[in-house]
């Protein structure tokens, strides 16, 4: 067994090895920051002309120089613990095979196949709103935004190459004939109010992952009406596209998790139903790449990839003994139920909302009045949005990212629960004031630990936490706790007032334990162990500490 893992090892050494020359001559191959096949439209994209392109117009930047240092440091964490994996002995393995084995029996008998739940989303939602508004946009390629920032692509510009949060003067590049439409929110959130009121009969108490998605638990309407999962998807997008004009994608499975990798198999406008069926749903993950679900991000599957040679969901389970080894029970609870395609399942009644945040992207600045404008706006949104859910709040934290994309929060648990615009503004302004001066590109504000809230976790003082292992090790440097757009993130060479605004509700909070960047419909809340000074932190076990630290006898 050692033998064969360290035969895996190697081979992984040779190939980086061999794609050396590789990357000497075509250096934006290794450049893998912001692309993504991800996004529905670009799986037919020139990949390699895509990342020429960005590699070329980005280079330089402190953006470029920010990643290029994380990559170094993560590639250098990566290295590390292939040798460490190379070194478990043969009682390490047959151990941890053991514990792997009884957890993976265990969560088997937790499998839910009683429910049935559907995840719409819509098609490239805010380009479909604006060619919905200016008709002559429709067919041609378009993206939401301006030359700083993309907010969105539609389908047309995609096959570009050209993506959400791209900046668009790298978007002209890819596609000269772009045309570049303004940012509405007022618009979008009359629009994702009209889908809610379609997703409302069919589920109540439907969970909105953000304006352009929702998660509806349809068993009951399947079952009062004695009709199948697949005609009421039909039936759902029929009625949002009649009252909107829109086309949504949607997937239905029997867990969330994987309802939401099925919408986006037939995008745009179709869906894919996945029978409740173990059997089916074990041949669906079995060759799932694992960077299709929720909660693996970029950092998080380059290091199952490059330590322990996990590609598909299905891998988890056959390298099961090495994740038990170095993550904590929480952590690696959850791979192993992404190798045994389980998810949330419960009804949203007894689930809890953790935070609430509200955050904008913009071109950096040092202007403490625009600053201040922003904060402004932020509040007033966050502020609705908690009245909305009839939501008080007593910690809020602030989130800054600095022109050299330098992530830092504050946060501050006040005596008393609030929830208007006005105490909001009150207390993030006291947290500002304590970073001016400070050039800034992005502000976001979240509230959490509501009234009521009874969810919260408990944190072990005595386990040492993965933020140092992603980050430089800097203790007394904050780093984000709520959803981060470093995935979503370029170095923009032009001036403009546009801003991105990302609105997130807590109650799908399970996150990337190394990225921080995706939320996830599986809550295992013990993964987020402790929170100190606005710093989440994620556990790892016992066995991967001492390689992380140095202290390994």
């Amino acid at each position: 067994m050692i033998v064969k893992g360290a035969r895996v090892l190697d081979g992984s050494a040779n190939a980086m090895m061999k794609g050396k020359g590789t990357e000497d001559d075509r250096p934006w191959q290794s450049y893998h920051t912001v692309y993504t096949t991800a996004k529905a439209g670009m799986e037919l994209v020139d990949k390699e002309k895509v990342q020429r392109v960005v590699y070329e117009m980005s280079k330089g930047s402190k953006y470029f120089q920010n990643e290029e240092r994380k990559e170094a440091f993560i590639k250098q964490k990566i290295d590390n613990l292939r040798i460490q994996c190379a070194n478990l002995t043969q009682e390490d393995l047959a151990h941890y095979q053991k514990v792997a084995d009884r957890r993976i029996v265990e969560l088997e008998a937790s499998r839910d196949l009683s429910r049935i739940w559907l995840h719409v989303d819509m098609d490239a939602f805010y380009a479909a709103v604006e060619t919905l508004s200016n008709p002559t946009l429709k067919g041609k390629p378009m993206a939401v935004g301006s030359m700083s920032m993309l907010s969105t692509a539609n389908y047309e510009a995609r096959k570009f190459g050209v993506r959400a949060a791209m900046p668009g003067f790298i978007a002209r590049k890819l596609c000269p004939e772009l045309i570049f439409v303004p940012t509405d929110f007022k618009k979008y959130t009359y629009y994702s109010d009209l889908t809610r009121k379609v997703f409302g009969r069919y589920d109540p108490n439907f969970i909105a992952g953000s304006l352009d998605e929702a998660y509806l638990d349809i068993t009951e309407v399947c079952r009062e009406r004695n009709v199948k999962s697949e005609e009421i998807a039909q039936e759902l997008r029929a009625g949002v596209y009649e009252e909107t004009g829109l086309t949504c994608s949607a997937g239905v499975a029997p867990n969330r998790l994987l309802a939401k990798v099925c919408s986006d198999i037939n995008k745009p406008n179709g869906q894919y139903v996945l029978p409740n069926d173990r059997m089916a749903v074990m041949t669906f993950v079995s060759s799932l790449p694992i960077r299709k679900i929720g909660g693996i991000g970029k950092v998080t599957e380059h290091i199952l990839k490059g330590v322990f040679g996990i590609n598909t969901c299905e891998q988890m389970l056959e390298k099961s003994s090495y994740i038990c080894a170095f993550f904590s029970q929480s952590t690696a609870d959850f791979f192993c139920s992404v190798g045994l395609g389980l998810g949330q399942t419960d009804s949203p009644q007894v689930r809890f909302r953790k935070s609430i945040s509200s955050e904008r992207t913009f071109s950096a600045t040092k202007d403490e009045v625009l600053l201040h404008k922003k904060l402004e706006e932020l509040a007033e949104m966050l502020s609705a949005d908690m009245q909305k859910e009839g939501l008080s709040g007593r910690t809020l934290t602030l989130k800054l990212k600095t022109a050299s994309f330098e992530v830092r929060t504050r946060a501050v648990t006040l005596q008393k629960y609030i929830s208007s615009s006005e105490d909001i503004l009150k207390h993030a302004k006291k947290l500002l004031q304590a970073e001016l001066p400070i050039s800034v590109r992005l502000i976001g504000l979240r509230v959490s630990q509501f009234n009521g809230d009874k969810c919260s976790a408990k944190s072990d003082p005595t386990q040492k936490t993965i933020t140092n292992f992603i980050t430089s090790g800097d203790v007394n440097r904050n780093c984000s706790s709520f959803p981060d757009v470093a995935d979503h993130d370029f170095v923009s060479n032009a001036e403009t007032d546009m801003s991105i605004d990302s609105r997130q509700t807590g109650q799908l909070d399970w996150r990337d334990p190394f990225d921080g960047n995706y939320l996830s419909d599986v809550d295992y809340q013990s993964c987020t162990v402790q929170k100190s000074d606005g710093v989440e932190e994620v556990s790892l076990s016992p066995l991967v500490l001492p390689y992380i630290t140095g202290f390994r006898n």
